[in-house]
């Protein structure tokens, strides 16, 4: 799997270069910081049924009341979620997907994959990316009748300014991405580690560790109450 990873993270690398990365940075260059900060608001703001749904999934009461709170408070006050109220207010951010709820629930990462044009995942992820395509409402508005109707394009324009603020934000990361001798090795641990972090709250096990190349030496991660809050 390894040879095939390397060969999607160049080819990636190549249509970031010529077509992605000039977008990113006439982006960067157009649109002021203020709507940007908007932008990864209303995304952030839009991922929060997301957090909720796999907060219960793994009996996190606590991160489910705060996650609901914030989607109530940036809804509404926030503007559908422009503007960032809740945290302004000390309500904690949250951040769970179904790729977590499945490690905690004993399921191992599985393989890592370098996926074309979505980047970095593992074989629990690439299931838990699809999960959760049904608890973002972003992925609903074309059974809105009038954007079904006369605007059936949204939902893949939202999509597409997701994409671009994300990567329009990753500009200052290339700096670091350049120093490495091996940078796909770079962002394969980073991505893997990362990921261990979240499934485990930041509490990784020391007996937790990953191969050279990135093939699963984990034990599967096991459901612990003291995670719920």
């Amino acid at each position: 799997m390894e040879p095939v990873n390397r060969f999607d993270f160049k080819l990636n690398n190549k249509a970031d270069q010529y077509a992605v990365r000039p977008a990113a940075k006439v982006y960067n260059k157009v649109v002021p910081a203020r709507v940007q900060a908007s932008v990864t608001n209303f995304f952030d703001n839009a991922s929060q049924p997301v957090t909720m749904v796999n907060s219960l999934l793994q009996l996190k009461w606590g991160k489910f009341n705060q996650s609901l709170g914030r989607f109530m408070i940036n809804t509404s006050v926030g503007l559908g979620g422009l503007f960032d109220v809740a945290s302004k207010l000390h309500v904690p951010h949250p951040d769970e997907d179904f790729g977590q709820t499945l490690g905690y629930w004993g399921l191992g990462p599985g393989m890592y994959i370098y996926l074309p044009l979505l980047g970095p995942s593992d074989g629990r992820d690439l299931i838990g990316k699809f999960g959760d395509q049904f608890t973002n409402p972003i992925n609903y508005m074309s059974q809105v009748n009038v954007i079904s109707n006369d605007y059936p394009w949204v939902p893949y324009a939202l999509r597409g300014i997701e994409g671009l603020n994300v990567r329009a934000s990753l500009l200052g990361f290339e700096s670091t991405l350049k120093q490495q001798f091996d940078p796909y090795a770079f962002v394969r641990s980073y991505y893997l580690e990362s990921r261990q972090k979240a499934v485990y709250d930041g509490n990784v096990p020391a007996r937790l560790t990953r191969s050279d190349n990135g093939s699963s030496n984990f034990p599967a991660a096991a459901p612990d109450s003291g995670q719920s809050n």
